[in-house]
């Protein structure tokens, strides 16, 4: 090899490299790379699935004016704006900040925060999900993991959302108790209660609590209010779909300070920081370490 092929070879894959730490950059702030050349499919931060009429209108002046006219909506609750191209990355980026939309993230990291809609509209919700997936987002959104980390906020037992999907899932709950000095003895509690937890017997109601799943219907039903529930979190750990299929575990008790959920929250992303391998998510890593050492950190962290 002469010295003038050795530069041309130096040059080429010098060149070769910096072009996959572009992507890499570029994926990591939410522009995947697609089939066609030069082309992105640009991904946005989306909370809880909410966006404001004058979002929708940025982002579609946007997939008008550099993409190809139309968007993507993720199975996450997410908008993604296809053919956007590399020369046009910095406009656009520029347009969707002075119009209050962001650029989502991609890669080993804390990604958007999913949420169905909650007590605030939902009639069945036992928590409002949104103020919940705003919080996780601000606290967690973007944060350098071993691999991917994902977060989902469900309202109510229902599990629109599907919780138990994500890396740490919240689903909203009751935990429930009876007055008898308010109750008519109606019998609509245990025709609703789906899990036959609730019987009426000699004139009096009970409860069998291994059977209550804290759906809180029994509270929503009851026309006396004898039925009071104090509304909390049931949180899954280690869920994942994809390649491979896992459904995220309960390991903790209701939960009903919001302080709590985030010390719970908080416990499990260092776990997974300190026990994962590169490239490894955060199911097999807790496998790997054993459940019982992740329940006694989390336990740590909850009844701190």
């Amino acid at each position: 090899m002469t010295a003038d092929e050795g530069v041309a070879g130096k040059n080429f894959f010098g060149g070769w490299f910096d072009m996959i730490a572009d992507y890499a950059t570029l994926k990591k702030g939410g522009f995947m790379r697609q089939v066609q050349r030069d082309n992105f499919s640009m991904r946005l931060a989306v909370v809880g699935g909410n966006l404001t009429a004058g979002q929708l209108t940025v982002i579609a002046g946007i997939a008008a004016k550099y993409g190809c006219g139309r968007v993507h909506l993720t199975s996450r609750q997410g908008v993604e704006i296809p053919f956007i191209k590399l020369g046009d990355i910095d406009a656009v980026k520029s347009e969707l900040e002075r119009g209050g939309v962001s650029v989502g993230v991609c890669g080993p990291r804390v990604r958007t925060v999913t949420a169905c809609q909650g007590a605030d509209v939902c009639p069945s919700g036992c928590v409002p999900t949104y103020a919940l997936a705003e919080e996780i987002s601000r606290r967690y959104f973007g944060r350098e993991l071993p691999h991917k980390f994902k977060f989902g906020v469900a309202g109510c037992r229902n599990n629109c959302l599907k919780a138990e999907e994500n890396d740490l899932g919240v689903k909203g709950g009751m935990s429930v108790e009876w007055a008898e000095s308010d109750c008519a003895l109606c019998g609509v509690c245990v025709k609703v209660c789906r899990e036959g937890a609730i019987s009426m017997d000699d004139g009096a109601i009970k409860l069998d609590a291994l059977k209550c799943n804290r759906c809180g219907r029994c509270v929503k039903s009851c026309p006396t209010g004898a039925w009071k529930g104090e509304p909390g979190y049931l949180l899954s750990f280690g869920g994942m779909f994809g390649n491979n299929i896992a459904q995220g575990r309960e390991i903790t008790p209701i939960i009903h300070d919001r302080d709590a959920l985030f010390r719970a929250a908080d416990a499990a992303l260092d776990f997974f920081a300190a026990n994962a391998k590169p490239g490894e998510r955060f199911r097999p890593a807790i496998e790997r370490a054993g459940w019982d050492a992740f329940k006694t950190h989390v336990a740590a962290a909850l009844y701190a």
